[in-house]
């Protein structure tokens, strides 16, 4: 009985013994799995901050290359505005000034600091002006640069800016060829002596001047009506009118061809063929331009220099250009001749334009608003 006991103590002791070298054997095996796992996840760890320090190092050098670039750029664009800003004022503040045509004022407004005080004169001058604004409808002026071109600036800048088309005995010639017309089929060598408004120039270059003074009107008045768009025909305008040299040879064509005009009328007289319009018996009927010759030394060779268009002269460029030119004279307000139109005779077909005087020297352009 003792000795089967001891057995089964010896049998007992054994598989004690056993299962523990199972466990040891087990433990170490786990052990060594655990760290192996432990080693890769270490390894990848170490991997993983090696590739992020790298990336990190890249992303910073991105991120600082991309904020230097942004600040650069927002410096750039912040010269540039500016200079932009500064050259758009510069051009602005030359083309204000270069500008023959001012921008559009208020009436009133214009009427109440040129004409200040409690003097007769100035209390009858805001009085016609309050008369334009209320009766008239006339809400806005533009000024016009007061020279000895005035009438002719005021007129042909209401023409280019409405878009009017040539008249129509221009439609039928080239004006091109009247200089040489003059010059050689009707032999008045005399327009050498043609002076060009304050460019007092006579002598034989006459004749190429006034072909480049016709060249400049046809061209440009071409181009300005055949433009639809009434803002960018508005551009032109003030692009063309504040280029004096262009300007000039245009006022100088338009004198050349009420020359050209009144020689054709005086011919016609002469020779006894048709009736001419009574105008230019009115022109010829005075002492100082009796013939073309005369007219053109005494009136045309010192409009643009000395002088501006008088009251005949006005009605002649009104035929000329075939348009109706209404002009309302401030200083004969409350007579009969605070609106006059010239010519007095005119067609229904033709346009009409308008200037405001305030003493038959100076004039401005009325702009109306219903």
């Amino acid at each position: 009985m003792q000795r089967r006991h001891d057995r089964q103590a010896s049998k007992n002791r054994d598989q004690s013994t056993e299962q523990e070298k199972r466990s040891r054997i087990n433990h170490s095996k786990r052990s060594v799995g655990k760290h192996e796992v432990q080693s890769w996840t270490t390894a990848t760890k170490q991997s993983l901050c090696l590739l992020w320090q790298k990336v990190k190092v890249q992303l910073m050098l991105s991120m600082s290359f991309l904020i230097a670039v942004f600040w650069y750029c927002r410096r750039l664009y912040s010269f540039l505005a500016q200079l932009l800003k500064r050259g758009s004022n510069y051009l602005r503040r030359k083309l204000i000034r270069n500008l023959s045509v001012l921008t559009e004022v208020d009436l009133l407004g214009y009427s109440a600091r040129e004409w200040k005080g409690e003097t007769k004169q100035a209390k009858h001058m805001r009085e016609a002006y309050e008369e334009l604004f209320w009766s008239c409808h006339i809400k806005y002026l533009r000024q016009v640069r007061r020279d000895n071109y005035c009438v002719l600036r005021a007129v042909l800048f209401q023409i280019f800016s409405q878009g009017i088309p040539f008249p129509s005995w221009m439609k039928e010639r080239d004006i091109l060829k009247l200089p040489e017309k003059l010059l050689y089929s009707q032999g008045c060598n005399w327009i050498q002596q043609y002076s060009f408004g304050p460019e007092r120039y006579t002598g034989p270059n006459a004749f190429g001047k006034l072909r480049k003074c016709m060249e400049t009107l046809k061209t440009n008045w071409t181009e300005i009506s055949a433009t639809k768009d009434h803002e960018e025909r508005g551009n032109m305008c003030n692009a063309l009118f504040s280029d004096e040299s262009k300007e000039h040879k245009l006022y100088e064509a338009i004198k050349f061809i009420m020359l050209y005009e009144v020689v054709e009328a005086y011919e016609q007289i002469k020779n006894r063929e048709e009736p001419i319009h009574n105008l230019f018996s009115l022109l010829l009927a005075r002492d100082s331009s009796s013939d073309p010759l005369s007219f053109m030394m005494n009136h045309l060779n010192f409009i643009g220099d000395s002088i501006c268009l008088d009251q005949v002269e006005l009605f002649l460029l009104g035929y000329l250009l075939e348009v109706k030119i209404r002009v309302y004279r401030l200083h004969r307000f409350n007579t009969e001749e605070f609106q006059v139109n010239y010519p007095d005779e005119y067609r229904r077909e033709w346009n009409e334009i308008s200037l405001l005087t305030e003493d038959d020297r100076y004039y401005h352009i009325p702009l109306f608003r219903t």
